[in-house]
């Protein structure tokens, strides 16, 4: 990795880990999305695991985690299984094809989060129903790397309180991050720990919590909902690039 490259890692999951620290997640979406635009998303997602998995960790602790293993235990195996085991990026799917999925997904996130439809409330329904929007998940990460469609609509309609909500979050981007880094590690047999990627990843590692650290400094000066629009019109801005290319 040359200096140029290093510090293009660095600017990303800066960006990323910020978006992070204000909003509490994103970091996949926003590092996925820019890394997309010049390298496949199987080649992002090596990149993405480590510093994902390890900006979520402080996210899984709090008191309500058994209630939640008990709730979304069957969503959070139908995302691993179906991200390590479904066709998608890195096998049978060609990255320019998974590059085309990456964009749909984007401008389809950005859509709603502009869009902010009301949704139903499902806190009384089965914890089954997880299962089913599980399996989509996983879908779209064995796809693209991003895991929060339909996974976050789906919590919301669950109506969890603001601590609940952020251990939920945390505990489900890890299970879905660790479910990619096994899928990435099949995918780059051989390639996951030389010199060059161990570097890139520390780079990347190092990036997102100095952008971490900077979102949650400026989190209180920023309006939420104007940082919120001005953030899914970008998703939606890198998936038509995305799409274009």
């Amino acid at each position: 990795m040359d200096k140029s490259q290093a510090l293009t890692v660095i600017a990303v999951f800066f960006l990323a880990g910020g978006v992070k620290g204000v909003t509490g997640m994103g970091l996949p979406t926003v590092a996925v999305s820019l890394l997309g635009l010049w390298m496949a998303p199987i080649e992002a997602a090596a990149l993405l695991v480590v510093p994902s998995l390890a900006t979520n960790v402080a996210q899984c602790r709090g008191p309500h985690f058994r209630t939640l293993v008990s709730r979304l235990w069957p969503g959070w195996a139908a995302i691993a299984i179906v991200t390590v085991f479904a066709p998608g990026m890195g096998n049978s799917v060609p990255a320019e094809s998974a590059r085309t999925c990456l964009g749909a997904v984007l401008v389809g996130y950005g859509v709603w989060g502009l869009w902010r439809p009301r949704l139903p409330d499902l806190s009384t329904r089965g914890r089954w129903l997880g299962a089913g929007v599980g399996l989509a998940t996983g879908a779209v990460t064995a796809l693209t790397a991003v895991f929060v469609i339909p996974w976050v609509p789906y919590l919301q309609s669950l109506r969890l309180g603001t601590d609940e909500m952020v251990q939920a979050l945390g505990l489900s981007f890890t299970v879905a991050t660790v479910a990619l880094a096994i899928r990435v590690q099949a995918s780059l047999p051989g390639s996951g720990w030389s010199t060059s990627a161990l570097l890139a990843i520390g780079v990347a590692l190092v990036g997102s919590f100095a952008g971490m650290k900077a979102g949650e400094l400026v989190r209180g000066r920023l309006a939420g909902a104007t940082f919120q629009k001005a953030l899914f019109l970008v998703f939606m801005a890198l998936g038509v690039v995305n799409l274009v290319r």
